[in-house]
């Protein structure tokens, strides 16, 4: 199975959370599994809010990027775009929002659950929950833009 991240073009791999170039980040993958979208990402100490707990910080950029990834996917599938290296639909977060609903352990993998709430034009609206042994810590909504085909950084 291929990740999402793994069909952006290398220019736009370099994000802390999800960039498949950048070393020293995240490294999140986020894959399609029947009609919703699974990161898995396990916070080690440095991640530390207070002992214990991470970050809130780090919880919120890892619903972002899985945000958008999950947006690329769900608007690839709904507009019949067939996943090839470099083709994947680039997205950036317009609007992000995160609730914290219970300390999240450190040390413990988390899995990212994304499903489509809502496709507008280039406006991707997914909702995200993070699970910690199967208990709901978090939630977030991301509103994912698409990025025009003429983008160049």
């Amino acid at each position: 199975m291929i990740a999402i991240q793994d069909y952006y073009e290398d220019e736009f791999s370099v994000c802390f959370g999800c960039g498949r170039l950048n070393k020293d980040g995240h490294q999140l993958k986020t894959f399609l599994i029947g009609n919703e979208t699974i990161s898995k990402h396990t916070p080690d100490k440095n991640k530390t809010a207070i002992n214990g707990i991470v970050y809130g910080g780090l919880l919120a950029s890892l619903i972002d990027c899985h945000g958008t990834g999950s947006a690329s996917v769900f608007y690839a599938k709904q507009n019949g775009i067939e996943l090839e290296q470099y083709n994947a639909p680039r997205f950036v977060t317009g609007n992000l929002n995160v609730s914290y609903l219970k300390p999240t352990p450190l040390n413990k993998e988390l899995v990212l659950k994304g499903k489509l709430k809502e496709i507008n034009g280039r406006k991707v609206l997914v909702s995200i929950a993070v699970y910690c042994e199967d208990i709901l810590t978090v939630e977030g909504e991301v509103i994912a833009l698409l990025l025009p085909e003429n983008f160049k950084i």
